[in-house]
């Protein structure tokens, strides 16, 4: 069997709708009445005239059957090229962007990271030179230890001068 789409207009289904019974039409059949001057023939059949039936407005079909190939013009196929290139083009700069994007980001996050975890400066100790110089007294004179009371002495007043805080 052949494939056939049937159309049905707004009409119709606005019709179907308002009015659920339908009704039929009575077609009145005209017949030509021989006059009397002339004479019916005796074979001849009887003439009758139909109204044509009314027109239905023709529509486009609302769906296209999938058995049916449809083949794009040339100007449509071109068109769909030139989107998927402006498309790609698209994706190209978003995807730049995105990186650019990406690296700035990073690199915030380094300089945040930086500052936050940052090693305060170390002070330096007090009176390093006084105790450097006891301990090495202490490692030259180990088995007469008292030799080195003078360079004890100077570490201990160091510290008393600058107090418990190093002096601030």
């Amino acid at each position: 069997m052949g494939e056939f789409t049937i159309q049905i207009s707004n009409d119709l289904v606005s019709k179907l709708v308002d009015d659920p019974v339908v009704k039929k039409k009575t077609r009145r059949v005209k017949r030509k009445v021989a006059r009397e001057t002339e004479k019916p023939q005796p074979n001849a059949a009887v003439e009758t005239e139909i109204a044509p039936a009314p027109a239905w407005p023709v529509q486009p079909p609302l769906f296209v059957p999938a058995t049916l190939p449809v083949h794009p013009s040339q100007v449509e196929l071109e068109g769909i090229r030139s989107v998927l290139q402006e498309s790609e083009k698209v994706l190209e700069r978003l995807q730049k962007q995105e990186e650019e994007m990406l690296q700035e980001v990073t690199q915030k996050a380094k300089d945040l990271h930086a500052k936050e975890y940052k090693l305060p400066d170390p002070k330096p100790e007090r009176c390093m030179a006084e105790r450097l110089a006891s301990l090495a007294c202490y490692k030259e004179h180990i088995k007469d230890p008292l030799k080195c009371a003078g360079f004890v002495n100077n570490f201990a007043d160091c510290l008393r001068r600058l107090g418990p805080l190093g002096g601030k």
